[in-house]
Order: structure tokens, then sequence, then C-alpha cells
């Protein structure tokens, strides 16, 4: 067998002072247990020079697990965290580990093992250093190959617990060098890793130490927070020190139960009783309580699986829900009485082991292991052992909670006997302070019956204010004229009775008498009370256990009665609670006659103003009737008058018209026969030549034609001008007809036209016609021509009016610039804020809705526009803003009246100043059938 490396016995000696220098400077440097095993696996491996180096810790089952690990250039795998079974090192080679402190070193190539005790195992002293060789089992040397390993060195790690005198040794794990190429070991190499195993066993004691008084320290801290917790008067926490309890043993729930009062504290995750029982809490079960009377005192009982446990059968299914499976119970008791019980709970949690191949209970595992693959264990169900520390703390924790809770008991005692004391001071100043209030509470409905006149308001208020002072269920007011509830006040969610009506047979005239001469009845119990049937199942439905009744007289009558009453239980009334509901019986007649006077005032009042209205609205019905028919009448004879000169104009323009066209046929055959004499007779007589040239007889021929067509054009005009005042009469045709509308607007504009031309003093007016595709109207085609006639009339005035404000500013600007030339110092005017209007226009717009059931007719011009107070009253009978004489003030009163009265349509105007006016007509274009007029 080869050496990797030889180095002479100096260097040697010095890498191994260096080495164990180094780390019994890192065991004194930390106390992290972990930090020095990787620290020793890296120096050892680079000092050996090894492939692998290794830190091998058993657990308590004899199993084993890599926790710290060296390698080199990974020429071997890897085995850090994971696990071995317990066969793969027999128990005789543990044996010899431990008592002995046996190193050994494999040759893998030739099949040999050397073995080195430390120590005699006959008389257990210490030995040199001397290696012995003999044939290794083949088992082991097939497993070291399944390894990748052809040289190994072991030395055990022995640990002795210093709190336990004469302690033996126990085998705490190994300290183990692997090469995958044969290698020889020296013997001082031998003595190298035992210091350095001496070392670590040095350390891990230091480090159970550090986490020994670590634990202690905690465990401590933890009961001086429950401590204070516990102790702090007047309130000890007891909820807070339940969850620093819990938190302490890492639990997942608690309770901490009070048998005295049956009070419970409860954090985290708890149980549920999936059946009802007389109380649902799990420590008032009889089982439970059989299982507290057996507990002795100080007794600490835990389970790291409650399901296991036969006296939890029964109870362990309120924890199926739960993820519950560790418990710790701790019984109080305090001189040997039980006084509560505290139980912390631990959750199951899973567990994975990675194992180093598959570890079965066979036959298979009595062979070498030939395969370290990976595999992974699940254990599901787990709860953490409950260790002897966490028994030590909950016995300290036991004596600090059972003085708790006596504690609290006393000071709840001592606290009950102070407040008895209290309470009765308090009845004497509840009694002088209710007296008091009962005056003041007089003294505001007094007031407040003086300060209003409102009967519901009083008495509403009178309720309000004595119901929390009697600290009844319900106060009501109830009527006797209506036999029913008027008003009423509540507190909580009792039904309402207002407005209930009590059985007639159940209240005689005898309880009417009783109650008008002043009787007072107070019932403590409705159900002892000596009542009918009838009354106590009438007052049972409104829920009533005791009622307070007082009378309400007014004069020589009875008005009604004021009741309290409990709803919750029987009660008690006393003399001043009913001597209060007396005087509020007298203050509520008192009221109620004001009221009765101040209602018939104001219903005097009420008739007086309906009848004064009633009279209004008849004069306003008669002034529009009035001015009906003083427009009917108006455009009655208007439409008789325009009839009758279109008739009487008809018949002579008839007669001319029709002999126009023969007038001039002979006129033009006397031209041919005059044309016809100057040919055939060329040299006329003197005087005939003498009269032509007097009447110029060529300007005659070329004249006369064309006065005969002037005539027959002026006989068309005055024909059209006719025919567009019969139109606009319409006394020709039915009253409501389907007619054209546009037909209807061009006859009303024809009339106006001599309105429109204009002249020197005013230019003409330009109309514009936005015609729609609208079909034949049912309407009043004679009132609808009015409508337009004074919608056309009103633009063409407003038109007008603005031409002459225009020019009257123009004139007074030009004389202002005519006066500052003389005078230079007066300002210049300022920027005129008139109306603009360079040429006069009236915009017709008409369309008919998309649903085709309404036509719509704008009408718009660019006029000065109307301010806002002027368009609110342009449609208000005899309101005009023309001068005097020049209008009625009913052109458009009749208008709105045609279009929404008469046609069921709309009328609106849309102005404002210096921006014109449109006024937006919209009427059916088949009407209901039937209008009111």
């Amino acid at each position: 067998m080869g050496l990797t490396d030889k180095p002479n016995g100096l260097q040697q000696s010095l890498d191994q002072k260096s080495l164990l220098h180094r780390m019994i400077k890192q065991i004194r440097r930390s106390l992290d247990l972990q930090e020095i095993l990787t620290t020793t696996v890296s120096e050892v491996r680079l000092f050996l020079g090894a492939d692998r180096v290794k830190v091998y810790r058993f657990d308590a089952d004899g199993s084993g697990e890599v926790i710290a690990e060296s390698i080199y250039e990974q020429r071997l795998p890897s085995l850090l965290g994971l696990r071995f079974p317990v066969h793969d090192i027999p128990e005789a080679a543990r044996e010899m580990f431990l008592l002995a402190g046996q190193r050994s070193i494999v040759d893998v190539a030739n099949e040999k093992i050397g073995l080195s005790s430390l120590y005699s195992k006959e008389t257990g002293k210490r030995l040199k250093t001397n290696i012995y060789y003999r044939q290794v089992d083949p088992c082991h040397i097939q497993y070291l190959k399944a390894m990748g390993v052809q040289s190994s060195l072991v030395v055990p790690i022995l640990h002795c617990d210093p709190h336990e005198q004469s302690a033996k040794p126990k085998l705490w794990g190994l300290l183990v060098s692997h090469q995958s190429e044969p290698r020889e070991i020296l013997k001082r190499e031998v003595n190298v890793l035992q210091q350095v195993a001496d070392q670590v066993a040095i350390a891990i004691a230091q480090s159970n130490l550090l986490t020994t008084v670590r634990a202690k320290q905690e465990r401590e801290a933890t009961i001086n927070r429950v401590t204070t917790l516990l102790h702090k008067l007047p309130t000890i926490q007891l909820q807070g020190a339940l969850e620093e309890v819990i938190a302490a043993f890492a639990g997942v729930g608690g309770r901490l139960y009070v048998e005295q009062t049956g009070e419970l504290y409860t954090w985290g995750d708890q149980p549920i009783l999936p059946y009802k029982l007389d109380n649902s809490i799990i420590e008032q079960h009889p089982l439970w309580k059989s299982w507290m009377t057996e507990c002795q005192q100080g007794n600490i009982w835990t389970t790291s699986d409650l399901y296991k446990e036969p006296h939890l059968r029964v109870l362990a299914i309120a924890f199926r829900s739960t993820q519950i499976r560790g418990i710790m119970v701790i019984p109080l008791h305090y001189r040997e009485e039980f006084i509560g019980v505290l139980t912390i709970f631990r959750s199951e949690f899973e567990t994975e082991i990675l194992w180093a191949g598959r570890c079965e209970q066979n036959q298979r595992q009595l062979l070498p292991q030939l395969s370290f693959d990976v595999w992974q264990e699940q254990k599901k169900g787990q709860s953490p052992e409950w260790k002897p520390e966490d028994i030590l703390l909950a016995q300290a924790l036991y004596e600090h909670f059972s003085m708790a809770i006596q504690q609290q008991q006393m000071y709840r005692q001592v606290q009950a006997m102070n407040a008895n004391l209290e309470l009765r001071v308090q009845e004497q100043t509840a009694e002088l302070e209710k007296s008091l209030l009962f005056t003041k509470v007089l003294k505001q409905v007094t007031e407040h019956i003086r300060r209003t006149l409102d009967l519901q308001t009083t008495l509403q208020s009178i309720v309000r204010e004595v119901r929390p002072l009697l600290n009844s269920d319900r106060v009501l007011i109830f009527e006797l004229k209506s036999k029913s509830v008027i008003v009423e006040e509540i507190n909580g969610n009792w039904q309402s009775v207002l407005g209930v009506n009590p059985p007639p047979e159940c209240f005689p005239e005898d309880y009417t008498r009783s109650y008008f001469q002043g009787r007072v009845r107070a019932i403590n119990n409705i159900a002892t009370a000596s009542l009918s049937d009838c009354h106590r199942e009438f007052l049972q439905s409104l829920q009533v256990q005791a009622n307070l009744i007082v009378p309400i007289n007014i004069g020589l009558e009875l008005w009604g009665l004021i009741i309290a009453h409990e709803c919750e239980a029987p009660r008690n009334w006393q003399d001043a609670e009913i001597n209060l509901l007396q005087q509020l019986g007298v203050q509520a007649a008192i009221a109620i006659q004001q009221a009765q006077l101040y209602e018939q005032t104001c219903n005097a009042e009420i008739e007086a103003r309906n009848q004064a209205a009633q009279l209004e609205y008849a004069l306003h019905q008669l002034q529009e009737t009035q001015t009906r028919l003083i427009q009917t009448e108006k455009m009655s004879g208007l439409g008789q008058l325009v009839a009758g000169v279109a008739h009487e104009i008809n018949n002579p323009i008839n007669f001319i018209y029709g002999n126009l066209c023969h007038a001039s046929d002979y006129t033009e055959q006397l031209l041919k026969i005059l044309h016809l004499y100057q040919v055939h007779y060329p040299h006329p007589h003197s005087e005939i030549s003498t009269a032509i040239e007097a009447i110029d007889f060529e300007f005659l021929v070329e004249d006369l034609p064309k006065i005969m067509a002037s005539m027959q054009v002026g006989s068309d005009r005055i024909r059209s001008i006719v025919l567009s005042l019969r139109n606009f009469s319409r006394l020709d045709e039915a009253e409501n007809k389907r007619v054209d509308v546009h037909e209807g607007i061009d006859n009303t504009l024809l009339i106006l036209q001599h309105r429109l031309k204009g002249n020197a003093e005013f230019p003409r007016i330009e109309v514009i016609k936005d015609y729609g595709n609208i079909p034949r109207v049912e309407c009043y085609a004679g009132q609808m021509n009015q409508v337009f006639m004074n919608i056309f009339s009103n633009a063409i005035d407003a038109l007008d009016m603005g031409i002459r404000e225009q020019a009257w500013h123009e004139r007074s600007r030009m004389g202002a610039e005519r006066k500052r030339e003389f005078s230079p110092q007066l300002p210049a005017p300022g920027p005129s804020a008139s109306f603009q209007c360079p040429i006069p226009t009236i915009h017709i717009f008409t369309k008919v809705s998309t649903d085709n059931s309404q036509l719509l007719i704008r009408i718009s011009d660019n006029g000065p526009g109307m301010t806002e107070e002027v368009k609110k009253r342009i449609f208000d009978p005899f309101y005009t803003t023309k001068p005097v004489g020049k209008g009625t003030g009913l052109g458009l009163a009749i208008s709105y009246q045609i279009i929404v009265e008469k046609h069921g349509g709309i009328m609106k105007c849309i102005s404002e100043p210096g921006k014109g006016t449109e006024f937006w007509i919209e009427i059916p274009i088949k009407p209901p059938e039937k209008i009111v007029h």
C-alpha cells in the first residue's frame, strides 16, 4: 500500500501542532458546534490530504447522520445530511468504539483492517498507539467499495455529561477519513486525529453546556414575564400570561380554565365538541372532571399523541378538526383545592429523512448495502416530545398560576364587598338625583308646552322625556276618541303598538269612569294581577309584563291615558315614579287644551285662505275667459272682414282678369289693321298725320302691349292676395282638418309682405325658409295662421326696434365725436354694447320628430333679444314691451293657448340679450281623440 504524501518528521510535527493550534483556537473563539465541526473536517482533510472527511453523529435509536463534511474536488460523492441505518455499524463495533476507544483503518485493496485501541478493555487504562492488522469482513469491503472508498480511517468521538457525577462516556459520533485510492495511514496521523477528536469532544461539552445555560435563562425569563403579568394588581393579566406560556412551549394553542367562576381563557387552535351538552366547554365534560379529580397536586401530565391515550378516547373527537396532537395538562391547586387547569397544545408535523439508500426491515438488509442513492422517507402525524426541561418549566409555572388565580379570587371578593358598600351609597344618591331629575323633566315639559302649540310634537316630547326617566321599555299615549295609540317611545327591539286598537269587550265603561275619577293603576306583574282573561291576553300580545296607567282629563271628560310598559320582566313601581307620571298627565292635559285652541284658529285661517285662493282662481279664470272672448270676437270679426273684402275684391278682379285676355286680343287686332292701313295707304290725310304726331303713334303702338301685360300681372297679383286672404281666414273650410302648414306660413308671409319689403328708414327683412319633408297636419288651420301672424309680427317689430336703437346709438356716437372736436378734454365714448343687426333676418325651420308623431316648427330672428325677466312674462295676458298703442299684450298669450291647450303641443321661447329670439313649437301630427278647450 503506497503513500500519497511523505513529509519528513519535522514538517509533520509542525503540521500536527499547527492543526491542533487552529482547532483549539476555533473552539475558544466560537461556541457554535456546527461551525467548529465544519472547520474540523476542512482542517483534517487538508492535513491528511484525504478525499473526504466527515463527522458522523449517532442518534438515540442507533442510526446515524453525516452532519459535517469536506470533499476534495468531488472525488467522492457528498453524504452530508444523509442518514444511515442502525445496522450499517454492527453492535460489536459500536461497543469497541465506546469501551476501548478503538480506531480502525481499512485497506480495501488488501482487504485488511487495522485496529488500534486507545484504552484497555479490561483495566480501562490508556494504551500506546499500536495498530494490529487482520482480515476484514467481506461485507465491510463490499460496503466501502459501494461508496467508492479504497482507504478509510475512523476515530470515535466520546462525550461525557459534566452535570452527571461519575457518568460514563457515551459514543457521540465518529470522525471518518476516506480515500478514493489506496493510502497508508501512519501512527502519527492516527494520534493527530485522536487529539482532534478529543478537542471535538471538548467543543461538544461546551456547546451542550451553553445550550443548557441558555435554556435555563430562557426558562427563567419566561417565568419572570409570566410572573409580572400574573401578579400585576389590580388587573391580573391571565390572557397575556397564557399567551406567553404557549409561546414558551412552542405550542399552537392553549387554554386556562378557572373552576370557581367558569372563566375560560383561550388562544390559538382549540378543540370543538361536535355535540351539544349543558355546556360546550371541554373542561366541564364529566370525563374531564373525573380525570381532574384523580390528578394529584403538582402532577404534570403530557402526551405526544393524544389519540393513543385511552382516557381521552371520547374527548379525542373534539380534536379531529384541528392539527393538535401533543398535549400538556397542568392541574392547578391551592391548598389541595382544585382551582383550575392550564392546557398547552402542540401541532402535528411531517418529517422528511434523507437515507443513504433505501432502508427496509427485510432480509436484504442482512446483505451488504450496494447502493447509496438518496431515498426520502416521509413521516406524517408527528409531534415533538415533551422534554424534561418542559416539565421543569411547567412545574415552576404551576405555582405561579395557582397563586395568581387564588389572589384574583380574593381580590374579587374584596371588590364585591366594596361594591356593596358603594352600591348602598349610590342607591341613596340615585334617589336624590332621581327626584331632582323628575323636577327637571317636569320643568322641561312645561317649558316645551309654552314654547310650541303643535299637539303631536308636545305629546311626542312627553313620552320621549319620561321613558328614560322611568327606565321603562315602552311609554305611550292612548287617545280615547280614536281608541288607538297616537305616540310612543320604545327602548330596544320591542314591537311597536302605534295605531293599535284594544278589543272593546276587554275595557268596559267602568274603566272609563274610574280613570275619569282620577284612578291610577300600577300593575307590577301581569301574570298575577286581577285582570280579565281578555285584558291579560291583550297585554301579553303586546309583550307587556308590568304597566303603569295615568289618566289625562280635560274638563269634564277623559281625553286619554299615559301608559308605561315593562316588557323584560315584572316590576315594582315606585311612588316617585307614579307621582311623576301623574304630574305629566296634568301637563299633557294643558298642552292638549292649548293645541286644540291653536288647531281651531289654524283651521279657521286655512279656511279663509282657501276661500281667498278660490276667489283668486275664479278671477284668473274670468280674466282668461274674457281674454279668449275678446280675441275670439276680434279674430272672428277680422276673419269675416277679411273674407268679405276678399269676396268683394274677387268679383271685380274676376271681371277684369276675365276680360283682359279679350282686350289684349282686340288691341292686337286693331294694331294689325292700323299696320295694314300704313302699308296700303302710305300717304294719309294731313289731319291724320297731325293726330299721329300729336299722340306719338309709334310710342303708343310700342307701349300699349306692355300696358296690357302689366295689367295682366297686376290682376294675377290681386288674385293671389285675395286667395291668401281667404286661406288665412279659413272661413270656407272645416274647423279641424289636415292642411299644409307650409302653405299657411307662406300665406301669412304674403300678407305681411308690405312690412318685409322695407323702406327708406328700414331695410328689407330676409326670410330664410328651411322646410323639411313634412306630411299634412290635422289642426285648426285658421288658429295656426293666427299664431304665425303673431310670431312674425313680433319678429318684425323686434327687428325694427333693433335697427332704430342701432341708429340712435350711431347718432349719439357721431354727436359725441363732433363734441370732442371742439372739446378735446372730453373722454372718448366707450364701445357700444347695443345690438348690431347688419341684415335683419327671419329663419323658419320645420321637421318631423324621429318617431313621426310630432311636427317641430322653429321661428328665429337676429333681433336684440330679451332679458330673463321679460322672457318669463311674454306669455302672460296684457303684458307687452311695446309703446302705448303699439300692442295689446294678447298675441303671444293667445298663441300659447292655441298651441298648448287647443292642440296639446309645446311652445317655448329661447332668447338672450344681443343673441336674437327663437320660438319653439311642437304639435302632434295627429291630435288626441279629444282635446280639452
